[in-house]
């Protein structure tokens, strides 16, 4: 704007309101174009121009590039702020937003970090709860641990034998051999190179469905013998 416009509109000495006026959620009281008066800083998308100055706390700026001549402009986010698009979606450098109920994204520096907002635990078969299943709540985001019942956990193993095409009468599930759902680590490597060592493993397939340290025998070669 000219330095003879901006003189005319900016007057001394300054002439304000003795109550300054009620701002809408989301809009700071701020100073004018002239540094006079306390105004409502504008938001985004709303008309401004050099009296009617933009929420700069929120990165906004006024832009006159689509505005005719000699008439105000909007407010607008700065051309050189990188953002982030999400799903069409345009979201302004360090802002933070959820796609999903699930999870929550941070934008910064033109990407975004996203972070489960559900927790990923797993949860094994206790004697108290030997049969745990994690299931969708009606009206709740995050799926839920339930202890199923003995009986509704083997007919949906019998169930599920049947899905899979078994044929044999009478044939019982593999996973019926143990009383809870099998879980534990690999076999580790050979205590010996050569001759009879052991592996361990940590298991819980075992009568009472605890995590236990089993060991088993083996032997990568046999040593060679003694001149």
């Amino acid at each position: 704007m000219p330095p003879q416009v901006c003189a005319q509109l900016c007057r001394r000495p300054c002439y304000c309101p003795w109550v300054p006026p009620r701002c809408p959620r989301g809009s700071p009281l701020v100073l004018d174009g002239c540094g006079c008066c306390k105004i409502c800083a504008r938001r985004l998308g709303e008309p401004c121009d050099f009296l009617h100055v933009c929420d700069q706390s929120q990165g906004l700026v006024c832009d006159y590039s689509s505005a005719p001549a000699g008439t105000g402009g909007t407010c607008n986010f700065e051309d050189d702020e990188e953002g982030c698009e999400v799903n069409g979606r345009l979201y302004r450098d360090g802002e933070v937003f959820q796609p999903s109920c699930k999870i929550q994204c941070h934008c910064l520096d033109g990407g975004f970090n996203c972070i489960p907002l559900c927790q990923e635990d797993v949860r094994l078969p206790t004697p108290d709860c030997p049969y745990p299943r994690r299931v969708e709540i009606p009206g709740k985001c995050c799926p839920e641990w339930i202890c199923e019942a003995q009986d509704q956990h083997l007919l949906r193993d019998a169930r599920a034998g049947k899905m899979q095409g078994s044929s044999t009468p009478g044939a019982v599930s593999p996973l019926l051999r143990h009383p809870c759902q099998e879980w534990g680590t690999e076999w580790s490597a050979c205590s010996a190179t050569c001759g009879l060592g052991f592996a361990t493993r940590v298991s819980n397939q075992n009568r009472y469905c605890r995590l236990e340290t089993q060991r088993r025998l083996c032997m990568v070669r046999p040593c060679p013998a003694l001149p």
